[in-house]
C-alpha cells in the first residue's frame, strides 16, 4: 500500500523518538523514513518499502513476503524490530516467512548501524530496522486526530485501507487502528519462466522444470488484516501504557510447484518512562512484550503441511544519563526467551528443525560526545545465548530421506555462546558543514536454530537442509569511511565499507541430492568471507519547496577469502528522483537502472538480468474545515520492465519476477 501525506500533515504529526540516531545522522549511516518520504515509499512489505534505499535490497516471494537485504546481508544478520522490540516472528529462518509486523500505519521506520544498533542487538552485521508505529502513545493528544485512507491498483486489483485515532480520555491517551488489504495475483511482464517459456531450468539434479505462466502470477496473490489497541497513563513525569496488535496474512507463495502460508499473531506490549528518576539521569524506560506467533504451509492443492509457531518474550530497561564529561548515552539490559516449534502435519512429527527453547540475556551501553570539532560514538553489548533443542526428538535416517549415507542428521545438544559487540566511530567536522567519519564495529552473533538443527526437505526454496551442531560463533569487523555534506541547496554523503567475517555461516549446496523429492543436499557451514561496498548520494534542494533533485547509487561484493562468491548478493544499482513540492502540490519521478548480477556462488544459476525501474506520483493536498484531503496517483514499472532480485532463492527468482506496470490511486483525510 502505498499513499501520500503533504509537508503540513507531516508537520501537525506528533515529534517521534528517533532510536540510537545523533543530532546530524554522521557517526553512521542511518535513514529514518517518516512523514511525506515514508507515505510515498510504503508498500505492502517492510522489504518492499525499503528495497530501494541506499545500501537496501530486498528479497521478493510474490506480494506477500520481502525482507530487507542490507548490504549483501540478510536473515538473522538483519534484525527487524516493531517499537525496539523484536517482531517475534520466524521471517528470518526463510524468505518464504513474511515479517509479522503490519506497516500500513507505521509512522517511522529507522535503519540503525553501528553503535546505536548495539542498544538492540549484537547479531545484526547488516544493520537493525526499528519499524515505530506509536500505538502507545507518549502525550496526551489536545483532541480526537487520526486519518484515514484508502487506494486501489491495478496490477493485481490491490485494495487497502486503514484507519487511525487518537484520543484523550482524562489522564488516559487512547489509541485505534485497523488496516485491511486484499490484492489478487499480479500482472507481470512477458513469461513467469526467466528467459522465456522453454528455459527448463534445473535448479537441482536432473530435473528440468517448466513454468509456461504469463499474464497473471500464479500465488501472487496477499490478503491481509490487522487491529491494534493502545493505552497510556500520562503523567507529568512520564508516561505507563500498554497496547495489543492482532494480525492475519494469507499469501501465496509463487515457486514452480506454488502453495499459500495463512500466518497469525497476537501481541502485547508494556512501556512505562519516568523523566527525571535520579541525579544524573534524564530517564528510565521499561518495555516488555509478548508474541504469539503461527502459520500454517498449504500445498498448490490446499493441504495443510507444515505448521509453525513461535512464542516469544522480551523485556529491557534502558537509563538514559545526563552529559558527563562532554558525553550523553545510555546503558541497560535486556532478557529474550522463545521457543519454535515446526510440525509435519501428515505425521504430526517435527518438520525440517526440532522443537528449539532459545534464551538470551545482554548488558549494553553507547555513549555520543562531541569534543570541539570531533563527534564520537561508542558502543558495547554483551550476550549471553543459549539454544536447546529438543533432545528426544527422532530423526529419520538419510535411507528414508533419500540422500547418501554421509549425510545424516546433526547431533542434538545444547549450546551456550558468550558474544561480545563493540563499535567505535568518529566524525571530523572539516570545515563549516563538511564532515569526515571512520567507524569499526565487530559484531558477533550465535548461531540460528535452524543452522544448528535442521534435517529435512524446505519446499520453498527446493533443498534439503542439513544443519551443524558444532557451528562456532560469526564474528564480523566492519570498517567504514563516510563523508557528509549536510549545509547549503547541494547535500551529499558517500560510505566506503569493508566487512570481514570469521566462521561466516551459509548453506553450501554439496552436489548430493534427495531421490525422494530431488532436491539439493544443502548443509550448514562455515568460512572465513568478506564483503566490500560502497554508497552514496547527491542532492539539490531535496525536501523543500520547489524544485529538488537527486542521483544515488550503491555496490556490495561479497566473496569468501578462499575464493568465490557469496550467495544471494544484490547487483549494484544507480538511479536519480526529481521532485516539485509547491502549494499543496508533490510530484516526483525516480529511475534506478539495476546492473546484471553475474557474480554468483557456483551453485547460483544465472545471470540475473539488469532492468530499469521507473515509477513516479503525483499528490495535491486541501484542507477542508478541520480534514486535510490528500488524492494521490502512482505510477510503478512504467516501463513494464522484467525484475527479480538476485537476492531471492533461485527457487523462486527464476520463475517469479516482480510487479508489472501498476497505477494506483487513493485519498487520504487526516484529521
Amino acid at each position: 500500500m502505498n499513499n501520500t501525506w503533504s509537508q503540513t500533515q507531516a508537520e501537525a504529526l506528533p515529534q517521534l523518538d528517533v532510536s540510537g540516531v545523533n543530532e546530524q545522522g554522521l557517526l553512521s549511516p542511518n535513514k529514518i523514513l517518516a512523514g511525506d518520504e515514508l507515505q510515498n515509499k510504503l508498500a505492502g512489505t517492510l522489504g518492499a518499502t525499503l528495497a530501494n534505499e541506499l545500501g537496501v535490497s530486498a528479497t521478493g516471494y510474490g506480494a506477500g513476503a520481502s525482507r530487507p537485504v542490507m548490504r549483501g546481508l540478510e536473515g538473522a544478520r538483519v534484525q527487524i524490530l516493531q517499537n525496539g522490540l523484536s517482531v517475534g516472528d520466524v521471517s528470518s529462518i526463510s524468505a518464504d516467512h513474511a515479517v509479522a509486523n503490519p506497516i500500513q500505519n507505521a509512522h517511522q521506520i529507522e535503519i540503525l548501524r553501528g553503535a546505536s544498533a548495539l542498544v538492540y542487538g549484537s547479531g545484526s552485521s547488516g544493520g537493525l530496522v526499528n519499524v515505530v508505529n506509536d500505538r502507545i502513545v507518549t502525550s496526551m493528544p489536545d483532541m480526537v486526530s487520526g486519518a484515514i485512507n484508502t487506494s486501489y491498483e491495478t496490477v493485481n486489483q490491490g485494495k487497502t485501507a486503514n484507519i487511525e485515532v487518537d484520543a484523550p480520555a482524562g489522564p488516559l491517551a487512547l489509541h485505534f487502528d485497523s488496516a485491511v488489504s486484499n490484492s489478487n495475483n499480479y500482472q507481470i511482464p512477458g513469461y513467469a519462466e526467466q528467459g522465456g517459456p522453454n528455459a527448463n531450468w534445473s535448479i537441482n539434479p536432473n530435473q528440468p522444470v517448466n513454468v509456461p505462466y504469463s499474464g497473471k502470477l500464479p500465488f501472487s496473490y496477499s490478503n491481509q488484516n490487522s487491529l491494534g489497541l493502545g493505552a497510556t497513563y500520562i503523567r507529568t513525569d512520564g508516561y505507563t501504557g500498554v497496547s495489543l496488535e492482532r494480525m492475519n496474512h494469507n499469501y501465496g507463495i509463487p515457486t514452480y510447484d506454488g502453495g499459500f502460508i495463512q500466518q497469525s499473531q497476537n501481541r502485547y506490549d508494556f512501556s512505562h518512562q519516568t523523566n527525571d528518576p535520579f541525579d544524573g539521569f534524564s530517564s528510565i524506560k521499561v518495555s516488555a512484550a509478548n508474541t504469539n506467533y503461527q502459520h500454517t504451509e498449504f500445498t498448490n492443492t490446499g493441504v495443510a503441511a507444515t505448521q509453525w509457531n513461535n512464542t516469544a518474550t522480551e523485556a529491557r530497561v534502558e537509563m538514559m544519563h545526563k552529559e558527563f564529561l562532554g558525553s550523553k548515552g545510555v546503558i541497560g539490559a535486556q532478557v529474550n526467551g522463545a521457543t519454535l516449534n515446526a510440525i509435519d502435519l501428515s505425521s504430526n512429527n517435527y518438520a525440517i528443525v526440532p522443537q528449539t527453547k532459545s534464551n538470551s540475556s545482554a548488558l549494553f551501553w553507547v555513549e555520543e560526545g562531541r569534543y570541539g570539532p570531533v563527534k564520537t560514538s561508542l558502543g558495547a553489548r554483551y550476550s549471553y545465548a543459549g539454544q536447546n533443542p529438543n533432545l528426544a526428538t527422532q530423526f529419520p535416517s538419510p535411507s528414508s530421506q533419500g540422500v547418501p549415507s554421509s549425510y545424516g542428521p546433526p547431533t542434538l545438544q545444547n549450546r551456550q555462546f558468550n558474544l561480545m559487540s563493540y563499535s567505535a566511530g568518529g566524525m571530523l567536522d572539516v570545515a563549516r558543514g563538511y564532515g569526515l567519519g571512520l567507524s569499526y564495529t565487530v559484531s558477533q552473533r550465535a548461531p540460528t536454530p535452524q543452522e544448528l538443527y535442521s534435517y529435512g526437505p524446505h519446499d520453498s526454496t527446493a533443498t534439503f537442509d542439513i544443519g551443524n551442531a558444532n557451528l562456532a560463533t560469526e564474528t564480523s569487523h566492519n570498517v567504514e569511511i563516510s563523508f557528509q555534506k549536510t549545509l547549503g541547496l547541494f547535500r551529499s554523503k558517500a560510505s566506503l565499507y569493508r566487512n570481514q567475517f570469521s566462521n561466516y555461516i551459509y548453506g553450501f549446496y554439496t552436489g548430493a541430492y534427495s531421490t525422494v523429492n530431488n532436491f539439493s543436499v544443502v548443509q550448514a557451514s562455515q568460512a572465513s568471507a568478506n564483503i566490500k561496498g560502497a554508497e552514496g548520494e547527491l542532492t539539490y534542494n531535496w525536501n523543500q519547496n520547489g524544485v529538488g533533485g537527486r542521483v544515488f547509487g550503491d555496490i556490495s561484493q561479497g566473496s569468501f577469502n578462499a575464493g568465490g562468491n557469496l550467495p544471494l548478493q544484490p547487483a549494484p544499482r544507480l538511479g536519480s528522483e526529481l521532485a516539485y513540492q509547491r502549494d499543496g502540490w508533490l510530484t516526483s519521478a525516480t529511475y534506478i537502472y539495476s546492473y546484471q548480477q553475474n557474480r554468483l556462488a557456483t551453485w547460483e544459476v544465472g545471470p540475473t538480468p539488469s532492468y530499469n525501474l521507473v515509477n513516479a506520483n503525483l499528490s495535491y493536498t486541501e484542507r477542508v474545515g478541520k480534514i486535510n484531503w490528500t488524492g494521490y496517483v502512482m505510477l510503478k514499472n512504467l516501463l513494464n520492465e522484467e525484475i527479480r532480485y538476485a537476492t531471492s532463492p533461485m527457487a523462486v527468482r527464476l520463475y517469479a519476477p516482480q510487479p508489472g506496470r501498476s497505477l494506483m490511486v487513493g485519498v487520504r483525510a487526516a484529521f
